[in-house]
């Protein structure tokens, strides 16, 4: 059996830009995108055409597993359109920054991809200079970076130190590790009302393999599960994300541990429960797999195939039992008739907080809609019926609900 295979690095999922200049300073950029790469983040390249003149374009191919984009006048590699770079950025990361390209980028100029794609862009846009002493001290230059820093753009500001031509001063590009500090501080989620809580969710299907090619499951994308995990890492929430099988992705800056089967995510969430405060089990788990799992794939036959099912963990219930209960325990219950009495049985049962309830027989309610209708209750009684909206309205009001259980330390 395949072990989870977790992700546990402080960038991972987010999506940075990094522009590079010409410049000496530009080799010190490799480091800084080996490190953000090592940690997680998506890192893609754009190279204004002195910046290849440093740095030849393979080496941040070889460091991204992307070619990095460096001509205006052709198609982005990866993206299709110039537009397209500037939106996928979170965060925009100039190192180093000339002289010449901060004073286009304070006077509007777009002449190359760089400066068009600072342009276009709505991201955070991190600036770290680098250029010779009295370049830095020219009050033009000085001047560009105040106009800038009143615009909104972020600098880490350059050292002093020995130049590349022989002198020493200020216009040493700051570290790499330096610069690497405050693209974590620009991504840091702001303090929300689930800052330094742990929430712990599962989303999407398993699959229980039969042989080779051919596995029991269900049509589960993981959206409700994904909104949820969005909407708690907005909320300043530390989210740890179990992932079944989807093509969908996971939302940027959390732990996510992508897993097959019922079992593997039995052992990743086991893994990962002590010491969270909340758990959330939105996954739609296979209730059986089969007994044994073919190594060779079932021939066709006329005949009838017999199969020996066996029940899978069950997840949730193991969670509400455990010595290591977190405060709050959610579960989900996916029903096609009678929803309100089988999710309050359900509730009882398995020991569970909360349990949002959605009948899969009501159009826009089911398995892979962008939109869900549910009915939410509690073990004190509490219930709240939620009319059909986006998954990421229902996950917004399951979290409001969460909140207050937590705030009135209810047990």
């Amino acid at each position: 059996m395949a072990e989870p295979r977790t992700v546990a690095r402080p960038l991972a999922g987010r999506r940075i830009l990094v522009g590079v200049t010409g410049g000496i300073a530009a080799y010190k950029v490799c480091s800084l995108i080996s490190r953000l790469v090592q940690d997680g983040a998506e890192v893609q390249v754009v190279m204004t055409e002195a910046a290849t003149r440093f740095v030849g374009p393979v080496t941040f191919r070889s460091l991204t597993g992307h070619p990095p984009a460096t001509d205006m006048w052709e198609e982005v590699p990866e993206t299709g359109d110039h537009v397209s770079l500037a939106r996928f950025a979170e965060l925009l990361v100039v190192a180093p920054a000339s002289a010449n390209t901060l004073a286009k980028v304070a006077c509007g100029i777009c002449d190359n991809l760089l400066t068009t794609t600072i342009a276009a862009t709505q991201a955070p846009v991190l600036l770290a200079p680098a250029m010779n002493a009295v370049m830095w001290e020219n009050p033009i230059t000085q001047a560009n970076v105040a106009r800038l820093q009143e615009l909104g753009y972020h600098f880490v500001m350059p050292e002093e130190g020995w130049l590349a031509c022989a002198e020493v001063g200020p216009g040493r590009m700051a570290e790499p590790e330096t610069i690497y500090a405050a693209i974590e501080q620009l991504l840091r989620p702001a303090p929300g009302p689930l800052t330094g809580k742990r929430v712990l969710i599962t989303a999407g299907p398993t699959r229980e393999w039969l042989d080779p090619v051919r596995f029991f499951g269900n049509p589960s994308s993981g959206k409700m599960g994904l909104a949820l995990a969005e909407a708690a890492a907005q909320r300043g929430a530390q989210v740890m994300l179990v992932l079944g099988p989807t093509h969908l992705p996971a939302p940027a800056g959390i732990e996510v541990t992508r897993v097959e089967t019922a079992e593997e995510m039995r052992q990743a969430v086991a893994q990962h429960l002590p010491g969270a405060d909340v758990f959330i089990g939105a996954a739609a788990v296979a209730d059986y797999r089969p007994e044994e799992r073919a190594e060779q794939k079932h021939k066709k036959s006329q005949e009838p195939l017999e199969l020996r099912l066996l029940p899978t963990a069950d997840i949730i219930q193991e969670v509400a039992r455990s010595p290591q209960r977190p405060p709050v325990v959610v579960g989900f219950a996916a029903e096609s008739e009678d929803l309100e009495n089988q999710a309050r049985a359900k509730l009882e049962r398995k020991g569970l907080d909360l349990i949002v309830a959605n009948d899969i027989t009501q159009p826009g309610a089911g398995f892979s809609e962008d939109t869900n209708e549910v009915l939410i209750l509690d073990r004190r009684g509490g219930r709240e019926l939620l009319s059909r909206r986006s998954k990421r309205e229902v996950a917004e009001r399951i979290l409001d609900r969460v909140q207050q259980w937590l705030a009135a330390g209810l047990r």
